[in-house]
């Protein structure tokens, strides 16, 4: 396999990602040989999760809120495969935040190997009450802990 590319050299689609690194395993090929569309899903929740804990807030500070972001929507564009033993980047931001419910998380996966882009994503989150699973304002702490981190206009509620 060769050497993975310099991060930096990546043509993302917006600056400063924040970036989880995988390797296509064994249970990750499909009939295909190529990694199964469902792991893609899988990578995109995990490198949410991991953005989330670095800006503060695990699932021990969901409970201490009695709140919590949950998926309402995931949209994907695959736009090539990728194979055994490759290492893939998932690059996400947070692009739309209301402040009240709802965010996006757009993501971007690339393959480290030969900057290729994979597959282009988002996920629309919305804040629940954990127990009652309603849905429900965000503290001021998601809101500043959930800041934008690329400006995409579209994404923006009115």
């Amino acid at each position: 396999m060769s050497e993975v590319l310099d991060k930096t050299a990546i043509d993302w689609d917006y600056p400063n990602p924040f970036i989880v690194e995988v390797s296509v395993k064994p249970q990750h090929i499909d009939e295909f040989q190529h990694t199964n569309n469902v792991v893609y899903l899988t990578w995109m929740a995990h490198a949410a999760w991991r953005h989330s804990i670095e800006l503060g807030l695990d699932f021990e500070a969901y409970k201490k809120f009695g709140k919590g972001m949950v998926v309402r929507h995931h949209d994907m564009d695959y736009v090539a495969p990728s194979f055994l033993d490759e290492t893939i980047w998932i690059a996400t931001w947070i692009t739309q935040n209301d402040k009240r419910l709802r965010l996006r998380r757009r993501f971007q996966m690339v393959n480290a190997h030969t900057g290729k882009t994979l597959l282009r994503g988002s996920s629309d989150f919305v804040c629940i009450n954990i127990d009652s699973g309603k849905a429900t304002r965000m503290p001021k702490e998601f809101i500043n802990a959930y800041a934008l981190t690329a400006d995409v206009p579209t994404d923006q509620t009115k």
